[in-house]
């Protein structure tokens, strides 16, 4: 086999479906790791450096202990699912045909078709999750556009006195006063200051990585439910295939019987 051969039979032998399917897994994580991350980091300058919060002593669960906490399950989805999708490119390479002219028909069905089926209903739970992941994700880009219009707004109702109180969003408890009003210097600063314009088109973006990964998981089902019905339909041909060289044995086997039964009657 020449050196062309075998590049066209590799270039067939990888999951083109699975390999967009993990691209945009990798490419929608990434994006929403990386800039959920720096927008959270950014928030928390905010609410010090404008709302003049300060972390509550202790262990008491305050707002900036919650944002370490999510920022902590940033780095577990992020490991999480880069190992998950070299699973599912692992996965898609054992349904092709390199390897199953590799191994042969029996070996890549029984295996096969209980890692398809695993691998199916795991997707889907992670489809649900990611789901709610972008749901969670449109909060603080809500919140944000609500601040970023009136930080815009401002110059169209001078005069006014317009404030934007954590307390409405669960930020902060209902004891705690912590809000910001147009005619304030902290406000003025705030809308003039990059972190506010640079978090919110962060979140926004860290929420379309979140729309990538619940896209990439659609994918992920499409493929993986091509995959099982191509695993069950090679095991169903693996056994018809059994049973014709069954039957076609036993019909040699009676004709080599009647040859021997004819031979010695002769004789």
């Amino acid at each position: 086999m020449g050196c062309f051969e075998c590049c066209i039979k590799c270039l067939g032998g990888i999951p083109y479906a699975s390999l967009i399917a993990t691209i945009l897994l990798y490419a929608g994580v990434a994006l929403f790791c990386g800039c959920g991350h720096e927008a959270l980091s950014g928030t928390v300058t905010i609410l010090q450096t404008y709302f003049e919060m300060a972390r509550t002593a202790g262990d008491t669960l305050d707002v900036f202990t919650m944002i370490d906490i999510f920022k902590y399950v940033i780095y577990g989805i992020a490991a999480a699912f880069f190992v998950y999708g070299i699973l599912l490119m692992v996965e898609g390479f054992f349904t092709t045909g390199a390897i199953k002219d590799l191994y042969g028909d029996f070996k890549i069905t029984t295996c096969g078709r209980c890692v398809s089926a695993w691998f199916i209903m795991l997707t889907y739970l992670f489809m649900l999750a990611w789901l709610g992941v972008t749901a969670f994700t449109s909060l603080p880009v809500y919140m944000y556009f609500n601040l970023w219009t009136i930080c815009r707004n401002t110059t169209l109702v001078e005069g006014a006195n317009l404030c934007l109180d954590l307390r409405q969003f669960g930020i902060v408890t209902i004891g705690e006063e912590k809000k910001i009003c147009t005619v304030s210097e902290n406000f003025l600063r705030m809308c003039e200051s990059t972190e506010l314009n640079m978090t919110f088109h962060l979140f926004i973006v860290a929420l379309a990585g979140a729309g990538a990964a619940v896209i990439a998981m659609v994918h992920y089902l499409m493929v993986l439910s091509a995959n099982w019905a191509y695993v069950k339909d090679a095991c169903r041909m693996q056994k018809y295939e059994d049973i014709k060289s069954k039957e076609e044995q036993e019909l040699h086997d009676i004709h080599s019987t009647r040859s021997k039964e004819r031979l010695n009657a002769y004789t």
